[in-house]
């Protein structure tokens, strides 16, 4: 084994297990849970009944609104520094800051790893499509050519998935770290 691979922070490893068991996942529908269910398994967050409440969440609400995928993600964050109460005003504040940072790292990640040449605006899942693929789908209606045109494939919405829940994987071992350095009184 090289010097490099066995010099890898336990944090990458984990990263990088992560967008694994994403595009392991490719094949099945439900962008939300692939990223939701890896963040799950390799972090030791939420239960299934999380799981199960992101069935619904997929493909922009099956209308092209929001990114699955990054709504997933966002709600394995709730899952790590969400608000229990809610009176608990500062902890909603905290981490909906932290969710707009993971919002626009996620939207330069997809530009640096898919190469768009023109800024990406905002995170619907169409105007991620039409990025990706050239063009927009109505699922469930256009299944059939969202597949054909590369949807479900590792170049498709599976890479999404699997830059969305590198982003969240990232930012929730950040704070982590940070908790670890700077423990709560």
């Amino acid at each position: 084994m090289s010097r490099e691979a066995t010099s890898i922070p336990k944090g990458n490893e984990i990263i990088q297990k992560v967008k694994a068991k994403v595009l392991t996942n490719g094949e099945f529908s439900g962008c939300s849970q692939k990223v939701l269910g890896a963040l799950q398994e390799e972090l030791g967050i939420g239960d299934r009944e999380s799981f199960k409440a992101a069935t619904v969440l997929s493909g922009g609400f099956r209308r092209g609104e929001t990114c699955g995928a990054l709504i997933g993600g966002l709600m394995s964050l709730g899952l790590v520094i969400g608000r229990e109460r809610m009176e608990d005003t500062d902890t909603y504040q905290q981490a909906m800051f932290i969710s707009g940072e993971i919002i626009n790292r996620f939207k330069e990640e997809l530009q640096k790893q898919f190469g768009f040449r023109q800024e990406l605006k905002s995170t619907l899942c169409k105007e991620i499509q039409e990025r990706v693929l050239g063009r927009s789908f109505n699922l469930p209606d256009e299944s059939e050519a969202f597949s054909q045109a590369g949807g479900h494939s590792d170049i498709g919405c599976p890479k999404v998935c699997s830059i969305a829940a590198q982003v969240v994987a990232e930012k929730i071992l950040e704070l982590k770290e940070a908790k670890i350095k700077h423990p709560v009184k």
